[in-house]
């Protein structure tokens, strides 16, 4: 299935998702600035391979989140809940998410930490610049690695 327009340009224009791990019934969630990588649906982000969320997310590789931006009216709301897959980038896709990543923010070549993604397979936009409560969902058919 193919990615609505109005959800890729959302999570295009956006910079911080909120990362939901979990381990041993223990939530825990953090914020990350991110780029969305549209080949192959995925984010980027960047973070120290000690903080809590990425050791969760090696033992347990089942993510999900959210993307919203600062919202003034309620009629404007704008925002995204996703479900993906940690993974550690490796081959093509290191070059494609450094070029991506760093191209948003280059400052963030200067501070420590590697790059990580989240596959995406379940995305649900809610959107009421389009009507109250609009909704527009996209899921994965394939995986990355099914692709490869």
């Amino acid at each position: 299935m193919k990615m609505d327009k109005k959800i890729e340009s959302f999570l295009e224009s956006q910079k911080n998702l909120t990362l939901c791990t979990s381990v041993d019934n223990t939530p825990h969630c953090a914020s990350c600035f991110y780029a969305y990588v549209s080949e192959g649906h995925f984010v980027v982000f960047k973070s120290d391979r000690k903080t809590k969320h990425i050791c969760n997310a090696f033992i347990n590789d089942k993510v999900a989140g959210t993307i919203i931006p600062d919202i003034d009216k309620i009629g404007t709301i704008k925002g995204i809940q996703f479900i993906g897959k940690f993974i550690v980038p490796t081959g093509v896709f290191v070059e494609q998410m450094k070029k991506k990543y760093y191209g948003k923010y280059p400052f963030a070549l200067a501070l420590a930490g590697d790059l990580w993604g989240i596959e995406l397979q379940s995305v649900k936009m809610i959107d009421n610049t389009l009507g109250f409560g609009k909704k527009l969902s996209w899921e994965k058919s394939v995986s990355i690695k099914q692709i490869l």
